[in-house]
């Protein structure tokens, strides 16, 4: 049995707070896929067990509250935190510096594409939190206007998909695929705004 098969039984049974429940064992790290997650609240809302616009809404408290649980667990006890076995999993020493240097070079930019990386996002929401460098406002409003454009995506896209589980699986690998060419299009803008930018202020200067 799929891991979608499995998630939908789960939440045809237990509603909403299943669905909830899972993106915040998600947000934990565990290796169970966000995006199939919320693709199954949405399935579960076409076949009418539940209202859709409601499972948006728990969608988006569930990957909220699951990132705000790692940012805090890294901003409350710090180091020690990579001491707690299940953590220490996800997050080996390897890892950690990784992330590190990536959130030293990227920043906010960093924090928001975490969101649509699933082996990073935990990693890098706790190093956020660890590192005190990023104040939790700022830290919830990248991580929500990112969760903004990936949950009402992967909600809905189950919802109409619900009758028809083929041309759903299809739509979600071109949705994943999509995500990422849309976030190197912006990337590519950013890096050409800031380069026009830093070019103005060059010519000014001299």
């Amino acid at each position: 049995m799929d891991i979608l098969q499995i998630l939908l039984d789960l939440f045809t049974g237990y509603g909403y707070l299943a669905v909830f429940l899972v993106l915040l064992v998600c947000g934990f790290g565990v290796p169970i896929p966000e995006d199939i997650t919320l693709v199954a609240g949405g399935i579960i809302s076409g076949l009418g067990y539940t209202n859709v616009h409601w499972m948006f809404v728990v969608g988006m408290a569930g990957v909220l509250v699951g990132d705000g649980i790692m940012f805090f667990a890294g901003r409350i006890f710090g180091h020690q935190v990579l001491r707690f076995r299940p953590i220490a999993k996800v997050m080996t020493p390897s890892r950690f510096e990784a992330v590190q240097e990536k959130f030293a070079k990227d920043g906010n930019w960093g924090l928001f594409v975490a969101r649509f990386l699933p082996g990073l996002r935990s990693p890098i929401f706790l190093t956020a939190g660890l590192t005190r460098r990023i104040p939790y406002w700022r830290f919830l409003l990248l991580d929500g206007f990112a969760a903004l454009i990936s949950v009402p995506i992967w909600v809905y896209l189950g919802y109409l998909g619900a009758s028809n589980r083929d041309w759903l699986m299809a739509m979600v690998h071109r949705g994943q695929t999509g995500i990422l060419i849309v976030l190197a299009i912006l990337a590519l803008v950013l890096a050409l705004v800031w380069w026009r930018k830093r070019r103005t202020a060059q010519q000014q200067s001299s």
